[in-house]
């Protein structure tokens, strides 16, 4: 499995979501080399405990340097909310001082401020991404006048990895939880999509939320914020190699992620099972 001749961008998510990152990072960034590996076999990571996704995104990210991948993103909302601080300051030092672990929530914080007029901002996720209040606290931090409302979705990752995403089902539970976040503030203006499966409920979010009302999404935020990263940080960039290779891992089924993952990948997928812990 190991291609000692590629030094990849590794992208980690607890299943397909990140893929819809992955698609935005490539639009930015073609000609790196990515390998991306789904947790399948123990997604939906929301609600699980802290320690849980903690040790889980350990693994995951263990097993990605173990394939060469000197940088790595955490397409995942809850993976970055619940283990990224710990893996960042704990145990890069001893496992692999010179390499980097990014997130996708501070990217999405640091921009979100711009797109406020009202300066009250919607926040839509799992929740264990809204139990932890990263988004709250670091767009706070990035922008001390913005409110922040949270909305847990529970169900909004089980509906998009079963495939309903058009039904009656779906729109139901779309409505009801944007019903539920606009009747917080009257005055929210923004809503961030903080959940990298939820792109692919946007035109049912799309049609239940207020015209005035604008909806973000993170792929492209984190996209830019990657290429602006590797700008910056010139001596990860010459690790990185640039062949265009795309490599697809899942711990679950894989030719039921090569098929599911081509709707959230946008083009075909061949995924290959692994085991990483």
């Amino acid at each position: 499995m190991k291609n000692s001749n590629l030094s990849p961008v590794g992208i980690f998510d607890s299943g397909y979501g990140g893929l819809t990152v992955l698609r935005e990072i490539i639009k930015e960034l073609p000609d790196y080399d990515y390998l991306y590996l789904g947790d399948n076999a123990r997604a939906p990571y929301g609600t699980r405990s802290f320690a849980t996704i903690y040790d889980y995104t350990l693994e995951a990210v263990k097993y990605l340097f173990s394939q060469n991948c000197p940088l790595i993103i955490l397409a995942c909302n809850t993976a970055s909310a619940r283990a990224l601080r710990n893996i960042q300051q704990k145990d890069l030092p001893h496992l692999a001082p010179d390499n980097r672990v990014l997130g996708i929530i501070r990217p999405t914080a640091e921009v979100i401020g711009h797109y406020t007029k009202t300066k009250k901002v919607g926040i839509m996720a799992t929740p264990g991404t809204v139990a932890s209040e990263s988004y709250v606290l670091e767009i706070a931090h990035q922008f001390p006048q913005v409110e922040v409302y949270q909305q847990a979705c529970p169900l909004w990752v089980p509906l998009v990895e079963s495939g309903e995403t058009d039904g009656r089902g779906a729109a139901y539970f779309v409505k009801e939880k944007i019903r539920e976040l606009t009747a917080q503030s009257e005055e929210i203006d923004t809503v961030l999509l903080g959940c990298t499966h939820y792109p692919l409920l946007l035109p049912l979010i799309e049609k239940y939320t207020p015209k005035s009302v604008r909806i973000l999404t993170q792929g492209d935020i984190v996209a830019k914020s990657l290429a602006d990263y590797l700008q910056r940080h010139s001596e990860m960039k010459k690790r990185l190699t640039q062949t265009g290779t795309r490599r697809f891992l899942t711990t679950g089924d894989a030719a039921e992620f090569s098929e599911r993952g081509e709707v959230f990948f946008g083009e075909k997928v061949k995924a290959k099972h692994v085991v990483i812990a």
